[in-house]
């Protein structure tokens, strides 16, 4: 089976409706996944910006929300995901923002690309006490057996 990232709030390569960023309620959209392998024992989320801070002149990859140990039994997320609505067991990393949780798009220039990507790991991680992006994915390292991603777009008015 072929692991599928979709969400129900936004096509792929489709615009992020403004809800979901620091324009609207900058809550977290709703995601849905299919095809875990059966051997997963857990799921990561990252989901980042490669396009900042221009697009035009990209400088760094902005980190907005870190998941891990998602049971490999779930399959999704709700929208606005809080600490408490996460399956259990899940566990957060910091964002580039220094804190946990999700941060929505909030470009200062130009259209940028938000990458959704979801691994699947032979083991559940130790918790690694709200880790960023770099230390999660040496974490992940020799343990990744399924990925995929889905990318939204976002433009501020």
């Amino acid at each position: 089976m072929t692991l599928i990232l979709e969400s129900p709030d936004f096509a792929r390569q489709g615009e992020i409706p403004e809800r979901f960023t620091c324009d609207g309620k900058d809550i977290s959209p709703a995601l849905q996944w299919s095809g875990i392998p059966q051997q997963a024992r857990s799921l990561v989320l990252i989901v980042d910006d490669p396009d900042a801070p221009d697009p035009a002149a990209p400088k760094m990859t902005w980190v907005h929300w870190l998941l891990y140990n998602i049971p490999a039994s779930a399959d999704g997320l709700p929208e606005n995901a809080a600490s408490g609505e996460l399956p259990a067991g899940t566990l957060q990393g910091k964002n580039d923002w220094r804190r946990t949780g999700y941060g929505g798009p909030c470009p200062p220039i130009g259209r940028h690309r938000y990458f959704f990507k979801l691994y699947a790991l032979d083991e559940q991680l130790p918790d690694l006490h709200e880790p960023d992006k770099a230390r999660l994915e040496k974490a992940m390292a020799g343990h990744i057996i399924g990925q995929t991603e889905l990318i939204g777009t976002y433009q501020r008015r």
